[in-house]
Protein backbone atom coordinates (compact mmCIF):
# COMPACT_ATOMS: atom_id res chain seq x y z
CA UNK A 1 0.00 0.00 0.00
CA UNK A 2 0.97 3.50 -0.91
CA UNK A 3 0.25 6.70 1.39
CA UNK A 4 -0.09 9.78 -0.99
CA UNK A 5 -1.61 13.40 -0.71
CA UNK A 6 -3.90 14.75 -2.97
CA UNK A 7 -6.35 17.58 -4.07
CA UNK A 8 -9.28 17.29 -4.68
CA UNK A 9 -12.79 19.83 -4.40
CA UNK A 10 -9.91 22.48 -2.94
CA UNK A 11 -9.19 20.23 0.10
CA UNK A 12 -6.45 18.08 0.73
CA UNK A 13 -7.13 14.59 1.38
CA UNK A 14 -5.04 11.82 2.66
CA UNK A 15 -5.01 8.50 0.14
CA UNK A 16 -4.14 4.75 0.19
CA UNK A 17 -3.10 3.47 -2.94
CA UNK A 18 -2.78 0.01 -3.90
CA UNK A 19 -2.37 -2.14 -7.63
CA UNK A 20 -1.35 -0.85 -10.86
CA UNK A 21 -2.02 2.73 -11.51
CA UNK A 22 -3.39 2.04 -15.25
CA UNK A 23 -5.60 -0.80 -13.76
CA UNK A 24 -9.55 -0.01 -13.85
CA UNK A 25 -10.25 2.40 -11.17
CA UNK A 26 -12.09 1.21 -7.62
CA UNK A 27 -12.91 4.47 -5.13
CA UNK A 28 -13.38 3.17 -1.42
CA UNK A 29 -15.45 4.70 0.55
CA UNK A 30 -15.09 4.08 4.45
CA UNK A 31 -17.50 5.05 7.31
CA UNK A 32 -17.74 6.25 10.62
CA UNK A 33 -15.92 5.95 12.74
CA UNK A 34 -13.50 4.19 10.52
CA UNK A 35 -10.48 6.01 8.27
CA UNK A 36 -8.96 4.70 5.03
CA UNK A 37 -7.42 1.69 7.05
CA UNK A 38 -11.07 0.03 7.14
CA UNK A 39 -10.03 -0.92 3.50
CA UNK A 40 -6.20 -2.51 4.79
CA UNK A 41 -8.16 -6.36 4.14
CA UNK A 42 -9.75 -5.55 0.86
CA UNK A 43 -6.92 -3.85 -0.80
CA UNK A 44 -4.42 -6.62 -0.80
CA UNK A 45 -7.14 -9.14 -2.00
CA UNK A 46 -8.42 -6.62 -5.59
CA UNK A 47 -5.21 -5.18 -6.31
CA UNK A 48 -4.55 -7.43 -8.43
CA UNK A 49 -7.24 -6.04 -10.99
CA UNK A 50 -8.08 -3.17 -9.98
CA UNK A 51 -6.12 0.46 -8.82
CA UNK A 52 -7.53 0.79 -5.44
CA UNK A 53 -7.48 4.54 -3.87
CA UNK A 54 -9.04 4.33 -0.34
CA UNK A 55 -9.47 8.23 1.04
CA UNK A 56 -9.75 9.54 4.73
CA UNK A 57 -12.90 11.28 3.62
CA UNK A 58 -13.16 14.98 4.98
CA UNK A 59 -13.15 15.40 8.51
CA UNK A 60 -11.07 11.85 8.83
CA UNK A 61 -7.62 11.22 9.30
CA UNK A 62 -5.50 12.75 7.52
CA UNK A 63 -7.44 14.77 5.14
CA UNK A 64 -8.78 18.56 5.70
CA UNK A 65 -10.90 18.96 8.21
CA UNK A 66 -13.01 22.22 7.58
CA UNK A 67 -14.99 23.83 10.20
CA UNK A 68 -18.27 24.15 10.12
CA UNK A 69 -21.71 21.74 9.90
CA UNK A 70 -22.15 23.21 6.58
CA UNK A 71 -18.98 21.77 5.45
CA UNK A 72 -20.48 18.07 5.54
CA UNK A 73 -23.27 17.99 3.79
CA UNK A 74 -23.94 15.37 1.11
CA UNK A 75 -23.57 17.19 -2.14
CA UNK A 76 -19.57 18.25 -0.71
CA UNK A 77 -19.12 14.98 0.05
CA UNK A 78 -20.21 13.70 -2.88
CA UNK A 79 -18.24 16.26 -5.07
CA UNK A 80 -14.93 15.26 -2.77
CA UNK A 81 -15.51 11.75 -4.81
CA UNK A 82 -15.68 13.34 -7.77
CA UNK A 83 -12.82 15.10 -7.71
CA UNK A 84 -10.92 12.57 -6.66
CA UNK A 85 -12.01 10.04 -10.16
CA UNK A 86 -11.30 13.56 -11.38
CA UNK A 87 -7.46 13.58 -10.13
CA UNK A 88 -6.85 9.49 -10.92
CA UNK A 89 -8.96 9.47 -14.04
CA UNK A 90 -9.38 12.55 -15.73
CA UNK A 91 -11.79 12.74 -17.92
CA UNK A 92 -12.74 9.00 -17.04
CA UNK A 93 -14.67 7.09 -14.60
CA UNK A 94 -14.00 4.95 -11.32
CA UNK A 95 -15.21 0.88 -12.89
CA UNK A 96 -16.47 0.87 -9.59
CA UNK A 97 -17.16 2.93 -6.40
CA UNK A 98 -17.43 0.66 -3.39
CA UNK A 99 -18.97 2.49 0.11
CA UNK A 100 -19.61 1.04 3.32
CA UNK A 101 -21.52 3.32 6.37
CA UNK A 102 -21.18 6.28 5.60
CA UNK A 103 -19.24 5.99 2.71
CA UNK A 104 -22.26 4.28 1.25
CA UNK A 105 -24.05 6.83 1.55
CA UNK A 106 -21.81 8.81 -0.05
CA UNK A 107 -21.14 6.31 -3.08
CA UNK A 108 -25.03 6.95 -3.07
CA UNK A 109 -24.78 10.51 -3.55
CA UNK A 110 -22.11 9.82 -6.06
CA UNK A 111 -24.06 7.52 -8.43
CA UNK A 112 -27.46 9.88 -8.47
CA UNK A 113 -25.61 13.05 -8.91
CA UNK A 114 -22.66 12.06 -11.37
CA UNK A 115 -23.65 8.67 -12.79
CA UNK A 116 -21.14 9.15 -15.52
CA UNK A 117 -18.55 8.46 -13.16
CA UNK A 118 -19.56 5.39 -11.86
CA UNK A 119 -19.23 2.24 -13.85
CA UNK A 120 -20.69 -0.19 -10.93
CA UNK A 121 -21.11 0.62 -7.75
CA UNK A 122 -20.70 -1.83 -5.21
CA UNK A 123 -22.64 -1.13 -1.56
CA UNK A 124 -21.46 -3.68 1.80
CA UNK A 125 -24.00 -2.54 4.87
CA UNK A 126 -24.89 0.66 3.97
CA UNK A 127 -28.16 2.48 2.74
CA UNK A 128 -30.16 4.26 0.42
CA UNK A 129 -31.67 7.43 1.86
CA UNK A 130 -35.26 6.72 0.71
CA UNK A 131 -35.86 3.12 2.07
CA UNK A 132 -33.78 4.43 5.02
CA UNK A 133 -35.70 7.29 5.73
CA UNK A 134 -39.02 5.55 5.42
CA UNK A 135 -37.35 2.99 7.94
CA UNK A 136 -36.34 5.42 10.19
CA UNK A 137 -39.09 7.33 10.53
CA UNK A 138 -41.68 4.47 10.90
CA UNK A 139 -40.99 4.26 14.75
CA UNK A 140 -40.18 0.42 14.53
CA UNK A 141 -37.14 -1.58 14.85
CA UNK A 142 -34.77 0.52 12.65
CA UNK A 143 -35.72 3.83 14.55
CA UNK A 144 -34.43 2.17 17.82
CA UNK A 145 -31.45 1.19 16.04
CA UNK A 146 -30.81 4.53 15.42
CA UNK A 147 -31.06 6.84 18.50
CA UNK A 148 -27.44 7.05 18.43
CA UNK A 149 -28.18 9.51 15.56
CA UNK A 150 -29.85 11.98 17.66
CA UNK A 151 -27.27 11.78 20.54
CA UNK A 152 -24.75 12.20 17.93
CA UNK A 153 -26.19 15.34 16.82
CA UNK A 154 -26.15 17.09 20.49
CA UNK A 155 -24.21 19.70 20.69
CA UNK A 156 -20.78 18.75 22.21
CA UNK A 157 -21.48 14.99 21.90
CA UNK A 158 -17.46 14.86 20.73
CA UNK A 159 -16.34 15.48 23.91
CA UNK A 160 -17.29 12.75 25.96
CA UNK A 161 -16.80 10.39 23.31
CA UNK A 162 -12.94 12.18 23.29
CA UNK A 163 -12.97 11.53 27.19
CA UNK A 164 -11.11 9.24 28.94
CA UNK A 165 -8.26 8.07 26.32
CA UNK A 166 -11.37 7.57 24.09
CA UNK A 167 -13.13 4.97 26.00
CA UNK A 168 -16.50 6.30 25.07
CA UNK A 169 -15.58 6.47 21.31
CA UNK A 170 -14.00 2.66 21.73
CA UNK A 171 -17.46 1.44 23.12
CA UNK A 172 -19.39 3.46 20.51
CA UNK A 173 -17.33 1.58 18.05
CA UNK A 174 -17.91 -2.29 18.87
CA UNK A 175 -21.66 -1.69 20.75
CA UNK A 176 -23.33 -5.07 19.87
CA UNK A 177 -20.73 -6.19 17.82
CA UNK A 178 -18.59 -8.83 17.20
CA UNK A 179 -14.95 -6.93 17.11
CA UNK A 180 -12.47 -9.80 17.27
CA UNK A 181 -10.94 -8.50 14.01
CA UNK A 182 -9.65 -5.26 16.27
CA UNK A 183 -6.22 -6.55 17.12
CA UNK A 184 -3.89 -4.04 19.67
CA UNK A 185 -1.97 -2.91 16.55
CA UNK A 186 -5.30 -2.18 14.45
CA UNK A 187 -7.19 -0.35 17.74
CA UNK A 188 -3.76 1.87 17.83
CA UNK A 189 -4.52 3.03 14.46
CA UNK A 190 -7.82 3.45 15.09
CA UNK A 191 -6.83 5.91 18.36
CA UNK A 192 -4.20 7.64 15.97
CA UNK A 193 -6.62 8.60 13.66
CA UNK A 194 -9.82 9.48 15.40
CA UNK A 195 -7.13 11.68 18.30
CA UNK A 196 -6.11 13.84 15.09
CA UNK A 197 -6.88 18.10 16.47
CA UNK A 198 -10.09 18.55 14.85
CA UNK A 199 -11.07 14.61 13.76
CA UNK A 200 -13.97 14.02 16.69
CA UNK A 201 -16.17 17.28 16.03
CA UNK A 202 -15.62 16.80 11.94
CA UNK A 203 -16.58 12.95 12.02
CA UNK A 204 -20.27 13.65 14.00
CA UNK A 205 -20.63 16.89 11.79
CA UNK A 206 -21.30 14.13 9.52
CA UNK A 207 -24.46 13.20 11.28
CA UNK A 208 -25.33 16.83 12.29
CA UNK A 209 -25.48 18.09 8.42
CA UNK A 210 -28.37 15.46 6.79
CA UNK A 211 -31.40 15.81 7.04
CA UNK A 212 -32.87 12.29 7.73
CA UNK A 213 -34.88 12.31 10.92
CA UNK A 214 -35.62 9.48 13.22
CA UNK A 215 -38.39 8.92 15.06
CA UNK A 216 -38.59 7.80 18.64
CA UNK A 217 -39.62 4.33 19.25
CA UNK A 218 -43.11 3.92 18.78
CA UNK A 219 -44.06 7.29 17.38
CA UNK A 220 -43.57 7.39 13.74
CA UNK A 221 -43.33 10.33 11.81
CA UNK A 222 -45.37 11.11 9.27
CA UNK A 223 -44.77 11.58 5.94
CA UNK A 224 -45.36 14.85 5.51
CA UNK A 225 -42.70 15.83 7.51
CA UNK A 226 -39.74 14.12 6.16
CA UNK A 227 -37.18 16.06 3.78
CA UNK A 228 -38.43 15.38 0.10
CA UNK A 229 -36.70 12.48 -1.89
CA UNK A 230 -38.41 12.37 -4.97
CA UNK A 231 -37.44 8.74 -6.58
CA UNK A 232 -36.86 9.67 -10.41
CA UNK A 233 -33.75 12.05 -9.50
CA UNK A 234 -32.69 9.41 -6.56
CA UNK A 235 -32.37 6.48 -8.87
CA UNK A 236 -29.66 4.13 -9.37
CA UNK A 237 -28.73 3.11 -13.19
CA UNK A 238 -26.07 1.30 -13.25
CA UNK A 239 -25.44 -2.28 -12.04
CA UNK A 240 -25.22 -2.21 -8.45
CA UNK A 241 -24.61 -4.85 -5.79
CA UNK A 242 -25.38 -4.74 -2.25
CA UNK A 243 -23.73 -7.12 0.35
CA UNK A 244 -25.34 -7.39 3.56
CA UNK A 245 -23.92 -8.44 6.93
CA UNK A 246 -26.66 -10.53 8.10
CA UNK A 247 -26.31 -9.56 11.97
CA UNK A 248 -26.18 -5.70 11.49
CA UNK A 249 -27.84 -4.56 14.72
CA UNK A 250 -27.27 -1.00 13.55
CA UNK A 251 -29.15 -1.11 10.16
CA UNK A 252 -31.75 -3.61 9.88
CA UNK A 253 -33.45 -4.98 7.29
CA UNK A 254 -35.97 -2.86 6.86
CA UNK A 255 -33.66 -0.37 5.83
CA UNK A 256 -33.38 -1.89 2.39
CA UNK A 257 -36.79 -2.78 1.80
CA UNK A 258 -38.04 -1.00 -1.77
CA UNK A 259 -34.51 -0.73 -2.58
CA UNK A 260 -35.22 -2.59 -6.24
CA UNK A 261 -37.89 -0.44 -6.95
CA UNK A 262 -35.09 2.75 -6.73
CA UNK A 263 -32.73 0.38 -9.44
CA UNK A 264 -32.49 -0.42 -12.89
CA UNK A 265 -30.02 -3.51 -11.69
CA UNK A 266 -29.66 -4.44 -8.27
CA UNK A 267 -27.95 -7.82 -6.66
CA UNK A 268 -28.02 -8.34 -3.31
CA UNK A 269 -26.21 -10.89 -1.26
CA UNK A 270 -26.37 -11.77 2.03
CA UNK A 271 -23.51 -12.78 4.24
CA UNK A 272 -24.19 -15.03 7.08
CA UNK A 273 -21.14 -14.99 9.71
CA UNK A 274 -20.86 -11.04 9.30
CA UNK A 275 -22.43 -7.51 11.14
CA UNK A 276 -21.90 -4.46 10.29
CA UNK A 277 -18.20 -4.48 10.06
CA UNK A 278 -18.75 -7.33 7.59
CA UNK A 279 -15.20 -5.93 5.64
CA UNK A 280 -13.19 -7.01 8.54
CA UNK A 281 -15.02 -10.33 9.44
CA UNK A 282 -15.35 -11.58 6.01
CA UNK A 283 -13.14 -10.54 3.20
CA UNK A 284 -12.69 -13.48 1.43
CA UNK A 285 -16.75 -14.03 1.07
CA UNK A 286 -16.73 -9.94 0.23
CA UNK A 287 -14.13 -10.50 -2.39
CA UNK A 288 -15.32 -13.45 -4.05
CA UNK A 289 -18.91 -11.54 -4.56
CA UNK A 290 -16.99 -8.30 -5.56
CA UNK A 291 -15.23 -10.49 -7.91
CA UNK A 292 -18.27 -11.82 -9.49
CA UNK A 293 -20.03 -9.00 -9.76
CA UNK A 294 -17.67 -7.19 -11.58
CA UNK A 295 -16.68 -10.05 -14.18
CA UNK A 296 -13.96 -11.04 -13.23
Amino acid sequence: MRSEMIEANGLAFHCLTMGDRDAPLMLMLHGFPEYCGAWEEMMPRLAGDFFCVAPDQRGYGQSAKPEGVAAYTGGKLAADSAAMIAHYRPGGAAAAVFGHDWGASVAYALAMRAPQLVERLIIANGVHPIPFQRAMAAGGDQSAASQYIEWLRAEGSEDPLAEDALAQMETLFGATMDMSWLTPERRARYLEAWSRPGAMRAMVNWYRATPLKVARPGHPIAPADLPPMPPAAMRIAMPHLLLWGEADSALRPESRDGLAELCDDLTVVDIPGADHWILHQRPDAVTAEVRRFMGI
